[in-house]
């Protein structure tokens, strides 16, 4: 079936145009045979998996050392986060939500990080109730957090990385006024972690 190998989704809000899509570069000849046998309507957006599988493939062979974390929030369509589960793929989550989404996927904990640097504790003894273990944090007050709630739990495997503050110039989504803590200030964090019985993870 040729509608398994795309997803269609729709925004709750905006307009679009069938005429306009042949004008961008991510169109291909596969989702233009798709848009015009279909004919969904209304604006929608039709992404092809053959193409998700190709760059998944291409940036794990040009990184083959290095474990690849798809933030969910890309994009959580479940035929993405399934395609990606099954190839091996680990997942940035900034909700317990996006986590739900990553596991029901079919990613194991083991391949998920809580990458959003300001979580609610109850969030946190959520993911970790999930068995999730990697977090990310960017201050001492994050920090404490997550070791409160993984010492409730007896999480003693729990590890923590930094996010580190970019100035993202020629970004077109920057995040350094949101998130991230000064190259200088990340091994007293991680300190924090390791004296409070974290791991500090990188």
């Amino acid at each position: 079936d040729v509608s398994s190998s795309f997803v269609l989704s729709r925004p709750a809000t905006g307009s679009g145009s069938l005429e306009r899509v042949s004008d961008t570069p991510m169109a291909t000849a596969r989702i233009l045979d798709f848009i015009n046998t279909r004919r969904p309507e209304g604006p929608c957006l039709v992404v092809d998996l053959d193409v998700v599988r190709d760059n998944y493939s291409a940036f794990r062979h040009a990184l083959p050392d290095s474990s690849i974390y798809y933030a969910v929030k890309a994009n959580p369509a479940p035929e993405i986060l399934s395609l990606l589960a099954s190839m091996g793929s680990s997942f940035d989550c900034a909700s317990v939500a996006e986590i739900q989404m990553a596991l029901d996927a079919g990613a194991t904990a083991g391949r998920i990080s809580y990458g959003n640097t300001i979580k609610k504790e109850k969030d946190i003894a959520r993911a970790l109730q999930h068995g999730v273990r990697l977090f990310a944090v960017d201050c001492e007050a994050e920090v404490e957090k997550i070791a409160r709630q993984a010492k409730l739990i007896g999480a003693a495997d729990t590890k923590v990385f930094c996010r580190f503050l970019q100035d993202c110039e020629g970004a077109e989504w920057p995040l350094s006024r949101k998130f991230g803590c000064a190259a200088e200030m990340a091994p007293r964090v991680l300190e924090h972690a390791h004296r409070l019985g974290l791991q500090a993870y990188g």
